[in-house]
């Protein structure tokens, strides 16, 4: 089985890469910079991720900062708030298609996404219906099944640490202001603060 693994350089994505290669999947990471605040931290987090579980060669990068543009957020514009602004509408089913048209593309079987319990959801596209739904659409406009896999969606952020760190995970970048030091306020800094808790 193959899998296009949508892989961002935070913690959740590149935990679901590890868990794909270390099943034995053929992986063909695929990082989406649609004009993200974080752009360059994420990155170079993804891209030393890749490296060390040897598919750094593997990784292509879909270069759509457009959409960043016309569709602003916390996450891609800074005059936006971090916090209140974060929803970016439209995000995860932007991730799901361009994973699922490379897919098609490379012949993979299926596309990976690191969303975590329905519980944690904060947004309509974080959800077990939104994944059946995407799943349907991908299937009806790819012309044949694609899986859409989201491996931690039964984990909460502190069985995710936790399984990071057993698996050796490390180096990740989830703060969504792309700052040295992650600024502790944005949602994907807060969520840490949940997991540790």
């Amino acid at each position: 089985m193959s899998v296009v693994a949508l892989v961002s350089g935070g913690l959740d994505s590149t935990l679901v890469a590890y868990l794909a290669v270390e099943e034995g999947l053929k992986v063909h990471p695929l990082f989406v910079n649609y004009g993200q605040r974080a752009i360059d931290r994420e990155l170079a987090a993804c891209k030393n991720a890749m490296k060390k579980l040897g598919i750094l060669n593997e990784l292509e990068v879909a270069d759509l900062p457009g959409y960043g543009r016309l569709i602003r957020s916390g996450l891609t514009d800074p005059t936006k708030n971090i916090v209140e602004d974060a929803f970016t509408p439209g995000r995860n089913m932007l991730f799901l298609l361009t994973a699922a048209a490379h897919a098609h593309q490379v012949n993979a079987d299926a596309v990976s996404i690191g969303l975590l319990h329905e519980e944690t959801s904060l947004f309509p596209d974080q959800t077990s219906g939104f994944l059946h739904d995407a799943e349907a659409l991908i299937t009806r406009i790819m012309g044949r099944s694609i899986k859409v896999l989201a491996p931690l969606a039964a984990f909460h952020k502190a069985e995710v640490i936790q399984l990071a760190k057993a698996k050796g995970v490390g180096g990740t970048y989830s703060c969504h202001l792309g700052l040295e030091e992650p600024c502790g306020e944005c949602i994907a800094c807060n969520e840490f603060k949940v997991g540790e808790a």
